[in-house]
């Protein structure tokens, strides 16, 4: 699980410790899987200064072909915080899928509070974005 610190200003998708997006999980399973899928080594490529990792040579090239229809928004930072105008990191095993979009969330809690108005937790969330980055 990701640690509850909040994120670093100017990350515009997560690559914890090691460089490795979304916590190796690959950004293309969430859309076509009922669970989200680890990467492997072999399927890798790098964008937006991370490196992605995918399950198969088809994910990649999926990716590879239009990567913001599959990385997270918000640069994989937790959603709900996102539309509270706050920085955390976001748990690629706590997530939603809204019109193709993949969302992150740091908790199952928050999840569940997005979840009770999407659509609201979203305009908030694009209006904060990417400026909460920047705050102090």
């Amino acid at each position: 699980m990701v640690p509850a610190t909040q994120a670093a200003a100017g990350t515009l998708y997560i690559a914890v410790d090691d460089g490795i997006a979304i916590g190796g999980y690959d950004p293309v399973s969430f859309h076509l899987a009922d669970a989200p899928l680890k990467g492997h080594s072999d399927h890798a490529l790098m964008w937006k200064g991370a490196v992605w990792l995918f399950h198969s040579a088809e994910n990649q090239s999926r990716f590879e072909a239009n990567p913001r229809a599959y990385a997270p928004r918000f640069g994989g930072h937790c959603a709900y915080g996102m539309a509270r105008g706050r920085v955390f990191d976001g748990n690629p095993l706590t997530w939603e899928i809204v019109d193709g979009r993949l969302y992150l969330f740091h908790t199952p809690r928050v999840e569940a509070l997005w979840l009770a108005e999407p659509d609201g937790m979203i305009r908030a969330a694009r209006a904060a974005w990417p400026g909460v980055l920047q705050a102090d």
